[in-house]
């Protein structure tokens, strides 16, 4: 991604040509946590750069009803903990513009892997939105484009694949939260080249891992993680519960982390993007980026332990 001259000074790139370098660490900030832990990363199939597995998502967070200290403080700790992908989209309201406001104060924003999304109909309104969504965000390249909800996707693609070979974005992908959606969405990684595909997955809503989600492995095709949480369904199920203490054994010391290493863990899965406006939260969320993530065995009995709840 390259950023705008007047909004920082300098920009950094995590590509292939990284691969050999060790991974970044940081200090645990939580009680009982002080050794540094390594950042979690797992690799773009179609470039093979690095990409840290915890990102975050915009939906319904980054709101001009939030106070904007607070969103800087949730970008503050998102970056120094790590993180890189931020996802938006036009739909989110005012999301793009908020995050272009505030990303210039954001310590060590320049490891920032945008993404954002494509969300109307036409080859001109795409281009209008897409260049508006650049302008709002601040950058000059968008690191990933998608086409949202597969809307008017045929149209779309064909404008992301020129600009992916001029140089505006540097990965393009479609995105679906729609179980509907799901068999279009297979037909196409089928046919299609694709970057990413971003879709819902979380320890109870496992439809994706049916078919999607080895598809995309086959596919040599990046995922992003939305909803890992179930809009915090999941929350609400093992309020008052304990997690198990094996849990010390992948690194969790929450829920929280618990539900985003379950997600992260599976072998398809590149990142998950969970969406807060609090920081609080966004410290929890990072602290799944570090440490150990789950294997099959971990994750079967992950899936146990939720089950009996």
């Amino acid at each position: 991604m390259r950023l705008k001259r007047r909004q920082f000074v300098r920009s950094t790139l995590i590509s292939g040509l990284t691969l050999g370098l060790a991974p970044r660490a940081f200090a645990m900030d939580e009680p009982g946590g002080n050794a540094p832990e390594e950042t979690l990363y797992k690799i773009i199939p179609s470039s093979g750069e690095r990409l840290a597995v915890v990102g975050m998502g915009t939906s319904r967070t980054f709101s001009d009803a939030v106070d904007p200290a607070r969103l800087r403080e949730v970008l503050r700790i998102f970056f120094d903990l790590g993180g890189q992908l931020i996802d938006s989209s036009p739909m989110y309201g005012p999301a793009e513009r908020l995050l272009g406001e505030l990303l210039p104060a954001a310590r060590d924003a320049s490891g920032l892997f945008a993404a954002t999304k494509v969300w109307t109909d036409g080859r001109k309104q795409g281009l209008r939105q897409m260049q508006n969504s650049l302008r709002l965000m601040g950058v000059d390249t968008m690191d990933l484009m998608q086409i949202h909800n597969l809307r008017d996707w045929k149209t779309h693609l064909a404008t992301l694949r020129d600009w992916k070979a001029a140089g505006r974005i540097r990965y393009l992908g479609i995105t679906t939260s729609h179980g509907r959606f799901h068999a279009e969405l297979e037909e196409i990684m089928r046919r299609e080249k694709l970057d990413f595909i971003q879709l819902s997955y979380n320890i109870e809503d496992r439809e994706t891992e049916k078919r999607l989600l080895p598809l995309a492995a086959d596919q040599g095709i990046a995922t992003l993680i939305n909803r890992p949480y179930q809009r915090g369904a999941l929350f609400r199920r093992v309020k008052g519960k304990m997690l198990p203490e094996w849990a010390a054994e992948i690194d969790c010391r929450s829920w929280g982390q618990f539900f985003l290493k379950f997600a992260a863990g599976h072998p398809a899965a590149t990142c998950v993007i969970p969406a807060t406006s609090q920081p609080r939260h966004m410290r929890d969320n990072m602290g799944a980026n570090r440490g150990r993530l789950p294997d099959q065995a971990m994750r079967k009995a992950m899936l146990d332990y939720y089950k009996r709840l």
